[in-house]
């Protein structure tokens, strides 16, 4: 059975993050926007790993998503936002990630935009794979 509270409990947090990435676009944080989307991308994977009784570890988005594939679900709709979004998860960040000036003057709105499209591509992803998940543990239910 699918926890679907556990799974809840991560995805608020993922929305929360993705509310404060938009925020930040329009404040303009690229910078910590992009992060920020890496991290509700994150946490909307791991919502649904951990309602699936797993226990994900890390925070390569790339890492994660490859094992929802494990389980037999195609992710290729999704494996390359998830990429995408990996490259925001130090360099966003940390200044020695590029060779002169600070992270923030490495990114616009642009680029922050496109992260927060692609976090909310993945929450969407895993939303429906949530859905698909509680309609088959109903149906085991009824049989």
């Amino acid at each position: 059975m699918f926890d679907l509270e556990e799974y809840q409990r991560w995805v608020k947090e993922a929305k929360n993050t993705l509310e404060s990435a938009k925020s930040d676009v329009e404040n303009k944080f690229f910078n910590w926007a992009c992060f920020k989307c890496q991290q509700s991308a994150e946490f909307s994977i791991k919502g649904f790993l951990y309602g699936k009784g797993l226990t994900p570890f890390g925070h390569s988005l790339t890492k994660l998503i490859k094992m929802v594939e494990n389980l037999g679900i195609d992710i290729s709709s999704i494996v390359g936002f998830c990429k995408k979004l990996d490259h925001f998860y130090i360099p966003a960040r940390y200044p020695n990630s590029y060779p002169s000036g600070a992270p923030f003057e490495y990114y616009d709105a642009q680029i922050a935009i496109e992260a927060v499209e692609y976090a909310q591509s993945v929450l969407n992803f895993v939303e429906s794979l949530k859905n698909e998940q509680i309609s088959k543990d109903n149906e085991e239910r009824a049989e």
